[in-house]
């Protein structure tokens, strides 16, 4: 039961990092976004260096490699349907630019209805996303709490442009910084649900077997992720050279912690 707690509250804390990113609205005049690149880099570095070096090879060492590659595969594949299943404009792979000045926003302004279409459809999309990453949180945390707390900072680091990306349009078609903050909170909600009906639908047939499985599962959500939403946005967000050095250090920062462990 600990265990079980302890990964419940390391879920929650990556999900609702979101609020990071809806506070840059009350602490900055104009929000900035330019540490997100290396920050972002570094996060797609450690989820895919621990996803095959780490959780892959696990999982192959307890149930085979045939069983691994299957279960990698289904995790790439289910997150691959829900992105595509997203409409684009609204996909957290597409996000909102964050710009840094309501004139840089083109003829939309306060009040605009469409920011906030645009505001509150990304924040159902990121709630979407977030929702398999809670499980994916939950049960690498159940499986090794070591692995469970670098992959809440991970996620935790990717979902602060998420928290922006919904904050920032809300708070241009509304004029309400509170309005802005609420709506991007609720979006990092879904990622501790997540782990809720994971605790609730799993844990009765929990085996090493099926936390095995998980594990590749979890490894190949993490992959897809990363190539698919972390790197681009790293890469709008600053220099492709600055994207690559925090990604090349979050996978050293993990080779090193894994040593030590």
């Amino acid at each position: 039961m600990p265990d079980m707690i302890i990964a419940l509250f390391l879920t929650t804390l990556a999900g609702l990092s979101t609020a990071i990113g809806a506070m840059m609205v009350f602490v900055m005049k104009e929000p900035k976004k330019h540490f997100l690149s290396p920050a972002l880099g570094f996060s797609a570095g450690v989820m895919i260096y621990i996803s095959f070096v780490e959780m892959l090879p696990d999982t192959i060492e307890k149930v085979g490699e045939g069983m691994a590659i299957v279960a990698f595969f289904m995790g790439v594949m289910i997150f691959a349907l829900i992105d595509f299943m997203i409409p684009k404009d609204y996909n957290p792979h597409n996000f909102f630019r964050v710009n840094n000045s309501k004139k840089e926003m083109g003829s939309e302004t306060i009040g605009n209805s469409s920011l906030m279409r645009t505001g509150l459809f990304t924040a159902l999309a990121i709630g979407i996303h977030n929702f398999p990453e809670g499980i994916a949180t939950f049960a690498t945390a159940l499986s090794d709490i070591n692995l469970g707390i670098v992959i809440a900072i991970a996620i935790a680091l990717h979902n602060i442009p998420e928290g922006l990306s919904v904050s920032v349009p809300i708070y241009y078609a509304t004029g309400s910084k509170r309005t802005a903050f609420k709506y991007s909170f609720l979006s990092g909600v879904a990622e501790p649900v997540g782990a809720l009906i994971a605790l609730l639908v799993l844990m009765p047939f929990m085996s090493d077997f099926l936390l095995s499985m998980l594990l590749a599962f979890v490894a190949g959500i993490m992959v897809y992720i990363s190539i698919d939403e972390i790197i681009p946005t790293a890469h709008s967000y600053g220099k492709s050279h600055v994207v690559i050095l925090g990604f090349i250090l979050g996978m050293f920062v993990m080779a090193v912690s894994l040593l030590v462990l």
